[in-house]
């Protein structure tokens, strides 16, 4: 057990610095262009990063599979199958993100619009959308050698890079807004070089594992190439049930005034603060289920997942007990507004419930993911979709905004629940596999 825990910490520690550093490529670019004299230019960053995190949202999946994947590879200490599954997620990577380069004419402007900026604010984020989005290829990368080298039980290269990427942008984005004048120009030039960096970066990383690189015949074969897009379909699909949760938690929020959506807003960061902590030991969960599996250690499997649970639910309890006796501190430092501040303790019961209702969904995230079983990622997730518009429909006529808050809660609950219900048969079908295996 005191290995296991040892094992957990390690992995899921880096991987909370990665997750609280990652957000700030966005908050750099907001910080600046918040100092250039106009409004004009921190909505056109506003806009321009929602769009982008929006279509990178979309393609997250290349993380989870690639970590999954390289984990179980990593127990059965194959190393050519490791080369595999980084070719192939780089390959994949880079066609993607060439057609978003290719495509970007027909895209940008309806994905502005969807966010329904000012006319000027529109122009300045087309200006800044143009040439951010030659990052694509870069950022993509970046997703798939995190969760290759988080599959090599490794995540602090992920957590480095992701420092250096931030103090990249830091460092160009003044440089050129400041020094050169380049204004919103200079500030996705900036994010752009330091995508690219990190990209760069990663590759010299992996080519110092001395592994042994694929053909593009292997990279390509049939079979193999089948169930790694089988797979990543599956993980897509879920994120796209993820991604309809998450804008209808904002429309609804938004159709019912300023004050209600910033109030959501502020609260939704104590979700996002509990998240950036879980997401840690989800990661974790992946590497090392992958590996127990990899290894045909069903009992050291078993340790894993119990030890997974126990510090989400310790996490949970302490999460739940700061936000009750000093959220509403927290949320005063975020905002000095009066009526949003009222507004958000009118409804703070519900995101200080989050801790409880979420925990396990977030472990068995990353234990599902380690087992590369793309069924069991997506039915939890495409179930708790449904709850949430169910409840939603049901509840928020007669609530208002605290019937969405109920639907939230129960789209996390639904997650959790279904998660831990399915896990059982899932261990039971992995034992099988791996007792016909060893016979």
């Amino acid at each position: 057990m005191k290995k296991t825990n040892r094992d957990i910490l390690a992995l899921a520690l880096p991987s909370i610095v990665t997750n609280i550093t990652t957000p700030l490529l966005g908050l750099v670019d907001v910080a600046i262009t918040g100092h250039m004299g106009s409004a004009v230019y921190l909505a056109a960053i506003a806009v321009g990063s929602t769009v982008f995190n929006l279509l990178y949202w979309l393609v997250s999946f290349i993380r989870m599979s690639a970590s999954g994947m390289t984990a179980q590879a990593f127990g059965r200490c194959d190393h050519e199958g490791q080369s595999l599954i980084l070719s192939r997620e780089l390959l994949v990577s880079t066609v993607i993100g060439v057609c978003l380069i290719a495509l970007s004419p027909l895209i940008a402007a309806p994905l502005i619009r969807f966010v329904d900026p000012s006319a000027e604010s529109s122009l300045m984020a087309m200006r800044y959308f143009r040439i951010a989005v030659w990052g694509a290829p870069a950022v993509l990368a970046t997703y798939a050698f995190s969760g290759w080298f988080l599959g090599r039980q490794n995540s602090r290269i992920p957590m480095w890079v992701s420092i250096l990427i931030n103090v990249s942008n830091i460092l160009i984005s003044l440089l050129l807004v400041f020094g050169l004048g380049w204004r919103i120009e200079g500030v996705a030039t900036g994010t752009l070089a330091a995508q690219w960096i990190g990209a760069v970066t990663f590759l010299v990383m992996a080519l110092r594992q001395h592994l042994s690189w694929p053909g593009l015949r292997l990279v390509l074969a049939p079979r193999e190439i089948a169930g790694f897009f089988r797979t990543n379909g599956v993980l897509f699909l879920r994120t796209v049930c993820m991604i309809a949760v998450t804008l209808w938690f904002t429309r609804t929020g938004a159709s019912q005034g300023n004050v209600t959506l910033a109030a959501n807003a502020l609260l939704i960061q104590l979700f996002m603060l509990f998240s950036y902590v879980m997401d840690g030991y989800a990661f974790a969960g992946e590497a090392l289920v992958g590996r127990d599996i990899g290894r045909r250690d069903v009992p050291a499997l078993r340790l894993t997942v119990r030890s997974l649970l126990r510090w989400s639910a310790s996490l949970a309890i302490v999460f739940t007990l700061l936000y009750i006796f000093g959220g509403e501190s927290f949320l005063g430092l975020l905002s000095d507004d009066h009526e949003v501040i009222a507004t958000s303790a009118e409804y703070a019961a519900w995101a200080f419930a989050i801790p409880m209702a979420s925990f396990a969904a977030f472990a068995y995230d990353g234990i599902f993911i380690g087992t590369t079983s793309g069924k069991m990622m997506l039915l939890p997730m495409l179930y708790a979709a449904i709850a949430f518009f169910a409840v939603y429909a049901v509840t928020y006529h007669p609530m208002g905004n605290h019937g969405l808050w109920l639907a939230f809660l129960a789209y996390l609950l639904t997650r959790s629940l279904t998660q831990a219900l399915l896990w059982p048969g899932m261990l039971r079908r992995i034992d099988r596999s791996i007792q016909n295996l060893n016979i």
